[in-house]
């Protein structure tokens, strides 16, 4: 069957113009729509005292998203704590620190940055073992990040500020698409938190990442379309052979 609709998970970006979706739209000339089917929630100030986890007594953070730096920030105000100037900043991708500016005089702050991926950020941690750091996560966070901290030996402490929460897709109960894509598999689990009786039949599911492949996998969902792959390292280039392959028939 020829695809002529993609609905993806994700919010819509916001430089529509250089969305790799958006060429992928044009060249292809197939729909694409985008719907969150996660959302963020932050934690509470009671939520995270109760924690028990003292802001001042740390020297250094870990920011692995945009999400870590706004709730970092957004806590810190709430609980009127003075993030001090001699804070360092350890972000996982130049992209996270180009969105600290957004809180921090950029030029003014000891901000250390890694190339992508979080063991390239270890790399550039363990120059710095005599700190004490402090990892601001979701309720949801990656095996891989704790366990690489603890091979460095290091003194840190995980705080929760913000929870990954299912979103309403009710007003899609009676739409259909014929690709889906996910990226993780907390989309997954909202497509059958919204949708209990969901049937595949001729919806093709598209899955970044082998947990997210592994979470349709087991949902009983056929994995039409998978990404990364040495032929196809993104999602869009993914899609874009796919489609290539079915509507030329």
């Amino acid at each position: 069957m020829k695809v002529k609709t993609i609905l993806v998970s994700q919010p819509e970006p916001k430089s529509d113009q250089q969305s790799p979706f958006t060429i992928l739209s044009e060249k292809q000339k197939v729909k694409v729509d985008f719907r969150s089917f996660i959302h963020v929630e932050g934690l509470t100030v009671r939520e995270v005292r109760n924690q028990k986890v003292d802001l001042s007594k740390f020297s250094a953070i870990i920011l692995t998203s945009r999400n870590a730096v706004d709730h970092f920030f957004r806590i810190a105000e709430e609980m009127r704590y003075k993030v001090p100037n001699e804070l360092k900043y350890f972000c996982q991708s130049e992209a996270v620190a180009y969105y600290l500016q957004k809180y921090v005089v950029y030029r003014k702050r000891k901000i250390y940055v890694g190339k992508r991926t979080f063991p390239e950020l270890c790399e550039v941690i363990k120059k710095h073992k005599t700190e004490k750091f402090l990892l601001p996560s979701s309720d949801k966070l990656k095996d891989l990040i704790p366990s690489s901290l603890d091979t460095l030996n290091l003194e840190w402490t995980r705080v929760n500020l913000y929870r990954t929460v299912t979103s309403d897709l009710s007003d899609l109960k009676d739409v259909f698409y014929d690709v889906l894509v996910f990226f993780s598999p907390s989309g997954i689990q909202s497509l059958f938190k919204n949708f209990p009786e969901f049937e595949q039949n001729n919806t093709r599911i598209a899955a970044y990442g082998n947990s997210t492949v592994q979470a349709a996998t087991e949902a009983g969902l056929k994995v039409d379309i998978s990404a990364p792959s040495p032929e196809t390292p993104s999602m869009t280039m993914a899609l874009e052979k796919y489609i290539k392959e079915v509507n030329k028939k």
